[in-house]
C-alpha cells in the first residue's frame, strides 16, 4: 500500500464531487426557497416599514446558508480549480528516494507536466484527448504494475524496442546507447563512476556502481507498454524487476526541480532549482 499522499487524488476528487453536490442543490433547492421567503416578507411589510431595522434583520436571517450549504459554495470553486490544474496542467511531487541520482536527489520537490502525454480523466487514468507520448530519454512518473503508489524513472525502452542490458552496458535495437565514462562519482565510493549517457535527445549523467557483476539479459517492450531505469543504475528498483509501464499507468513528464528539502528540521533550498534533463 502506497502512503496518504498517494490517495491524494481519490480525496480530492470526492471532496469535489460531494462539495459540487452541495453547491448545486443549495442553487437548485435552497436559495429559491430563500428567494421566496424574502418576496413573501416584502409582501406583508409595509414599504414604510422596510427601511427599518427590523425588516433588515428577518431579511438577513431569511437569505443566510444554512452552515453545511456555506461551506459547500466556499471549498467547490477552489476544490474544483485544483482538481483542474493538478489532473490536466501540473502536479507536484517530491523525491523520496535515490534511485534517480545524481539527476534528481532524496528532498527534490519537482514539478510534472500532466498534460504532454495526453488528457486522462482524475483517478481512473483514462486517456481522453491525445496530446504526445512518452519519448526516450524522458523522466517519467507512473505507478508500477506491482504497486499503488508513485514511481519516478527515466524512459529507456519505447513499444516494440528490444532493450539489451548487462556489464553496465544499455543497448537499444541492436545498438550501443552512447556513453562516456566521466570519471569518479564520489571520492567515498572508487567503484562508483559517473557516466554521462545520450537516451534520445537526453543527455544526462548516470551512475553506475563497477563493483557490482550482473547478467546480460534482454528484454522486448509490448505494444502500450514502456521500459523504465533509473539513473542510479545498480540501486534502482525498475522495470529490470518488476517489468513493463503499462499506458494506462502513465502520471506525467518531470520538468523541473523548484525546491529542495534535508530530511527533518532543514530549510528548503532552491540551489538545485532547474529544468530536468
Amino acid at each position: 500500500m502506497g502512503n496518504l499522499l498517494d490517495y491524494l487524488p481519490e480525496f480530492l476528487l470526492g471532496a469535489t464531487l460531494v462539495t459540487g453536490l452541495i453547491w448545486v442543490y443549495d442553487l437548485a433547492v435552497w436559495r429559491p426557497r430563500r428567494l421566496a421567503a424574502v418576496e413573501a416578507l416584502d409582501s406583508r411589510t409595509p414599504a414604510s416599514e422596510r427601511d427599518g431595522d427590523a425588516y433588515a434583520l428577518a431579511r438577513d436571517e431569511i437569505l443566510r446558508e444554512p452552515p453545511l450549504m456555506e461551506w459547500g459554495g466556499s471549498f467547490f470553486p477552489v476544490l474544483a480549480i485544483v482538481l483542474v490544474l493538478r489532473s490536466f496542467v501540473i502536479e507536484p511531487f517530491v523525491i523520496p528516494s535515490g534511485s534517480m541520482i545524481p539527476t534528481l536527489e532524496v528532498g527534490d520537490y519537482i514539478l510534472v507536466n500532466k498534460y504532454d502525454y495526453g488528457l486522462r480523466l482524475p483517478v481512473f487514468g483514462t486517456k481522453v484527448i491525445e496530446v504526445g507520448a512518452p519519448a526516450r530519454g524522458d523522466v517519467m512518473v507512473f505507478f508500477p504494475p506491482h504497486q499503488d503508489r508513485y514511481f519516478i524513472k527515466r524512459v529507456v525502452g519505447l513499444p516494440g524496442d528490444v532493450i539489451r542490458y548487462g556489464n553496465k552496458r544499455l543497448m537499444i535495437n541492436g545498438e550501443a546507447v552512447p556513453a562516456e565514462v566521466i570519471g569518479p562519482a564520489t571520492p567515498a565510493d572508487p567503484f562508483m563512476l559517473a557516466v554521462e549517457e545520450q537516451l534520445g535527445d537526453a543527455l544526462h549523467t548516470i551512475h553506475v556502481d563497477t563493483g557490482r557483476r550482473e547478467r546480460v539479459r534482454e528484454w522486448r517492450v509490448p505494444e502500450g507498454h514502456y521500459f523504465m531505469m533509473g539513473d542510479n543504475r545498480d540501486r534502482s528498483d525498475d522495470s529490470r524487476s518488476w517489468g513493463f509501464v503499462p499506458e494506462q499507468n502513465i502520471v506525467g513528464r518531470a520538468v523541473a526541480v523548484w525546491m529542495h528539502k534535508e530530511p527533518g528540521l532543514a530549510w528548503p533550498a532552491f540551489s538545485r532549482n532547474g529544468m530536468i534533463e
